[in-house]
């Protein structure tokens, strides 16, 4: 039987959490409207490809203890690199993980379009799929996937809570775009 454990952690942004099992992390999750919600987000995946887990909060263990450090620092503006995170690629298609590395390498502060990331899997049609799979994303903030925008800089396609202004509130704090008149 396989099993993933999950914590919540307080960031600027909100209470987040974390989903791993033996081989990583399986799901992150940004801040919900509630920890049930958030929760119930978090676990989709691991009970998708069959997990089971425990109805409370567990201990996480260093590695997990680490991601969460870098996350909440992320989120204050530090620039932690994810690189070496131990992700559990279980289920995930051949492109989408190809997309992961590459979207894992953009550094914090930076910024691709789905077009950059669409030529560099070897077609710009593929921005449309490029979207797609980011909108799937189980490793948001490890997988920086809010580090991507529209050929014109728009703000498009994060699913995440919040949508388009979270995301970008993450690229203000990141340095990626200059603050406006209302921050």
């Amino acid at each position: 039987m396989k099993t993933f454990a999950y914590h919540l952690f307080e960031t600027a942004l909100g209470r987040c959490a974390m989903a791993w099992g033996e081989s990583g992390v399986l799901s992150v999750s940004f801040p919900e409207k509630d920890d049930a919600t958030t929760v119930d987000r978090l676990a989709r995946r691991p009970k998708y490809l069959g997990y089971e887990g425990d109805e409370e909060e567990a201990s996480p263990p260093q590695g997990i203890v680490r991601l969460v450090k870098d996350i909440t620092a992320l989120f204050e503006g530090a620039r932690p690199n994810f690189a070496d995170a131990r992700l559990d690629m279980e289920g995930i298609a051949a492109f989408d993980r190809e997309l992961y590395a590459l979207t894992l390498a953009i550094p914090a502060g930076e910024l691709k379009t789905y077009g950059d990331l669409a030529k560099a899997l070897g077609d710009v049609s593929l921005s449309r799929r490029v979207g797609q799979s980011l909108g799937r994303n189980p490793f948001p903030i490890i997988v920086p996937c809010h580090r991507v925008v529209g050929a014109d800089g728009a703000m498009t396609g994060f699913s995440a809570p919040g949508g388009a202004e979270v995301k970008r509130r993450l690229l203000k704090i990141e340095g990626a775009i200059e603050p406006d008149l209302f921050d």
